[in-house]
This record gives C-alpha cells, structure tokens and sequence, in this order.
C-alpha cells in the first residue's frame, strides 16, 4: 500500500484537489443562496431546494470548464514538449489526460443529476405556490406581477397549466431538457462495450457536445429563477418589512419588492476552454489542407495494413501516434493510430488492422487481401493530423525500460527498437542502458513484419557488441496440434522454429510476478520504466505488479507505470 501512495502520490493530490475545489464551490454556494437577503422572498417559495440547484450548477460549470482541457491534444503535446515544469511525476499526468477527462464527466453527471432533480421540485413547487388554498405570504409572493409596476417573482403565472408546459415553452427549459438528453447519449455511447462493438457509434454520438455547450451557454438566458434586486433591497429591507408584507398592510412604510433574473454566467465558465478547443480544430483542419503522399502500401497476414506516407514538415518521436482521416470513407472521422517508424527515417509509417467498419474499409479500399498491387495513384487520399505525445516518449528518460505488448499493441513499441537502432549507430551515449521486451500474443503469423523487426535489431545488436542491452520474450497463448508437430519437426538449438529469433518462444502466459522480481534483482537500485499497450485487463494486472515490487526505501528499486492510451 505505501510504494502505491508512494507512486500515485501525485495523482492522488491532483484527485484530492479535485474534489476539494467542488465540495468547496458546492457548500459556499449553498450557504450563500441560503442566507443571502436578496434570495429571502424566493426561498419562501422554493425552501433548500434553491440552494441545491445553484450550488450544483456552479460545480457543473466549473466541470464543464474542464472536460474539454484534457481533449486538447495538442496543447498537451506543447506542454510535454517545451515546458520545463513537465518533468518526471508531473510528465506522467499529462499522460493520464483521458482518466482525468473521464473523472470530470462523472463530476458533470453528479452534478446534473441533482440540479435536474432540484429544479423538478422546484418547478412542483412554482406550480403548487399558485393554487388558491395557498395563503399568507407565499399566496402574495406569488402573485406578485399581476398588475402594473410590479415585478413577478413566481415564473408560473396559473394554478391552470402543468408543469410540462412550463418546462417546454421556457429558454431554461427547452435547453435543459436538450443538455440532459445530449449528456445521457454521450455517456452511455462511452461505455467500453459500445466503444469496441462500434467505434464509430462513439465517435459520432460523442460530438452532441457542440449541441451540449452551445445549449448550457443559453441555459441562463430565460432567468427562471429571480431574486431582490440590490435596489429593492435598499428600500424595502426584507428583515423590517416581511411581517407586514405578509399581513398585506395598505399602510405599511414598506414599498413592494422589485425582482430580477440572475445574469447567465455558465458561457464566462465555458468560454477559455471552448476557444482552446475551436483552436485544435482549427489546426486539424490546416492539417487536412495538406498534401499526405503515400509511398508504400504492403499487405501483411491477418488483415494487417501497413502504409508509408510522407507529409511536409513532418517531425516525429518515438511512440507518438497520428490521427488518420480517409475522406473517401468518412468526411468527418479521424481514427488514432501509432507511429511505427523511427524518425531517422524519411518515412512514417503505421500498421492497421481490420477490427471495426472503418479499419476494414480503409483496409479493403487500399487493397489488402488482394494479389494484384494497387497504383499509388489510384489510392484514396488520406488526411492526417499530428503527430502527438504519448508515454512511450519518455522510454529513454529511464535507465531501464520495460515494453509490454499484447497482440496489435505491439506497433507502438516498432518506433522505440527502431529508434535503439538508429542511436546505437550513431554512437550517441544513451541514458536507457537495458530494454525488457514483452510480446504476447495469439498468432505470431499476424504480427511477421514485427518478427523481422526484433531478427534485424538482434543481429545489429550483436554486431555493435551489445547483445544484452535488449532482453525480449515472446509469449504464444493460442497453438493448436499443428503447431505443435511443426515445432517438433523443426527444432533448432539455436533459433526458434516459430520466429527465427536466438530467443525462444514461450507458451501460455507469463509468470509477472517472477518476471518482476527478476527485474528487481537485476537492478537493485533504479528506477524502471514500465510502458504497456493492449487489453484493460493486463493492465490492472501490470500496475499491481508495479506497486507490489516497488520498494518503499527511496534508494531501493521502484516501477513507474505508464500505459498507452488515445
């Protein structure tokens, strides 16, 4: 539990901070609408419920101010890049952006949920002040705005309506309800499930968000809920004069109460972090001006696409992925995809399988399965956008760094060796002085162009005199009978029968905790990093083995967990 709080410290404060500021705008706000003089009359009317739905409306807005922050792909990328403040601990929040966006929309449906909920009693309770049993102060305020020079405090001006009518021919009303029907599709399309059956119902369903901002900047605007005005309050003093304003006292000193809507703040919220966001689509949109020129298409097995493109200005680091658009299929989506070039090359290059509509459409149009070769010339154009920071980028800021791949996760970790490559020739001195390469996988015939890759990279290592600056292990969890026997026909003591590699391939999975403790051994007194691509499931399994083997002594071995996600 220590070496976890010692490792999440930071995240840890930064969700802590979190909460702080809401419970903090919450109960301020709350007190204020309970206690402020201006909001008397109206509490008659509305009781607590008043200072429910403004105090949750602050904290919506504020959350609202920060959803889109973390979506800012490429101010995120700036700050990794240039800002001297984004360093080690804090290098790796900018790393867990889509966590934190997903923590802020939990924060925004909380807080819905009770400003929808206190504004419905609300509303009961505007309806219900309006009936003709009702008597006393609550009847006067009520019906306050029935004859000239008087200003309404009750929106509701009959008993002889429902509340359905009020709620759909009212500015908060109509877009309340169209903000509570765009948050209800966008969270319910983010579920995992909806995400890997179709991607592309998330991606579309994601964008009601214009709708959802443009509809709470108008939420305000109708000024449902109204309180004494500050030159009301001067003249007619709400402690002195409520008794007699109650007893309706024609010749009471107390002149009647002037009333007004609060002015609309969600769009000063909003407004910074709007821009911010209109900003990124701008540069997308340059980006999709200009000219991608794809220089290579090969057809890998196992509907494995891989594309080599040049684009002008171009500059890349290891592990960073590009957002690829292919107007042919789709005018409006862009899909994330990792570099798997190093950027020594003249090239990028990415490798895509088919698992969804728009992959397998991509894949079919630039003619993988085909036997026939496709003209470059003929090939659909294709926009791309990027290329952006991911974690994977600060695998040569440790002294020892640990990849983990599971299947297609495996692309990301092509730039990294290819990238070793290149800077061991170069000679430049490397801080990273040992590799840890994890590679599970089903079928190792999906993934040959990967297998080439370690060949090469194992071969160079040797002949640089660094065989063991890179350690891989290749793990097979699915094999059949077959495999089997053409295993045992073609064993060799020195290469593996499956990959060609020196190293042999194991079956079934890996033992993490023995693999870790090894680790540990190995290097006593470092700090590890541990970078992982593929499956939820692995991942939750990695981090435990992360805290778990971490030791609480500073000087001691400690992982840091980094996981690619986009």
């Amino acid at each position: 539990m220590r070496c976890w709080v010692l490792n999440e410290v930071l995240s840890i404060i930064l969700a802590l901070l979190w909460v702080g500021v809401n419970l903090y705008l919450f109960i301020d706000t709350y007190y204020w609408y309970e206690e402020e003089e201006s909001f008397l009359y109206t509490r008659v009317i509305l009781g607590s419920t008043l200072a429910w739905a403004r105090a949750s409306a602050v904290c919506l807005n504020f959350n609202c101010m920060l959803i889109l922050l973390p979506v800012t792909r490429n101010l995120i990328s700036f700050m990794r890049g240039t800002c001297v403040c984004c360093r080690g601990p804090w290098r790796r929040q900018l790393d867990k952006n889509l966590k934190f966006h997903r923590l802020v929309a939990y924060g925004i449906v909380i807080n819905a949920t009770i400003h929808i909920v206190a504004h419905l009693y609300n509303l009961e309770r505007y309806h219900a002040s309006q009936s003709a049993e009702v008597g006393g102060l609550l009847a006067v305020l009520s019906k306050l705005g029935d004859t000239r020079n008087e200003t309404y405090l009750n929106p509701i001006r009959t008993f002889h309506t429902n509340t359905t009518t009020e709620l759909l021919t009212t500015i908060a009303g109509v877009t309340g309800l169209v903000i509570t029907l765009a948050l209800i599709l966008i969270v319910t399309s983010s579920t995992e499930s909806i995400r890997q059956a179709s991607y592309e119902l998330f991606w579309y369903t994601h964008h009601v968000f214009i709708i959802f901002f443009i509809s709470l900047a108008l939420h305000g605007a109708g000024r449902i809920v109204r309180g004494q005005t500050s030159e009301s309050l001067l003249l007619h003093n709400v402690t002195r004069c409520r008794e007699r304003y109650a007893e309706w006292q024609a010749a009471s000193p107390c002149p009647l109460p002037q009333f007004a809507g609060k002015e609309p703040s969600a769009w000063k919220w909003v407004f910074g972090p709007v821009v911010l966001y209109a900003c990124e689509r701008i540069i997308r949109f340059w980006r999709f001006q200009q000219e991608v020129v794809i220089t290579k298409v090969l057809s890998h097995p196992c509907g494995v696409l891989e594309l080599h493109m040049k684009k002008h200005n171009f500059h890349m680091e290891p592990g960073q992925y590009i957002l690829l658009q292919c107007p042919a299929i789709s005018a409006l989506e862009w899909h994330p995809f990792t570099l798997t070039s190093a950027p020594h090359e003249d090239f990028f290059s990415v490798h895509i399988r088919a698992v969804g509509d728009w992959t397998e459409a991509l894949c079919k149009a630039f003619g993988v399965g085909n036997q026939a070769p496709q003209e470059l010339r003929s090939l659909p154009r294709l926009a791309v956008d990027g290329p952006f920071g991911t974690p994977l980028t600060d695998a040569f800021h440790y002294p020892v760094s640990v990849c983990i791949a599971a299947g297609i996760g495996v692309t990301p970790f092509a730039a990294l060796l290819k990238s070793l490559w290149y800077q061991c020739e170069s000679q430049n001195p490397l801080k990273l002085s040992k590799v840890y390469f994890y590679w599970i996988c089903r079928d190792p015939k999906a993934f040959e162009w990967f297998a080439d890759l370690l060949l090469s990279l194992e071969t160079h290592m040797s002949e640089q005199g660094k065989p063991y600056f890179l350690s891989y292990h290749i793990f097979l969890t699915e094999w059949d009978e077959n495999q089997a026997i053409y295993i045992a026909l073609h064993w060799d003591e020195t290469t593996d029968a499956i990959t060609g590699l020196k190293q042999k391939t194991s079956y079934g999975r890996p033992n993490w905790n023995k693999e870790f403790q090894q680790m540990a051994y190995n290097h006593p007194s470092s700090s590890i990093g541990v970078f992982f691509c593929g499956p939820k499931s692995l991942s939750k399994t990695l981090q435990k083995m992360c805290h778990l083997h971490s030791s609480a002594d500073p000087r001691g071995v400690h992982f840091y967990y980094n996981q690619e996600s986009f």
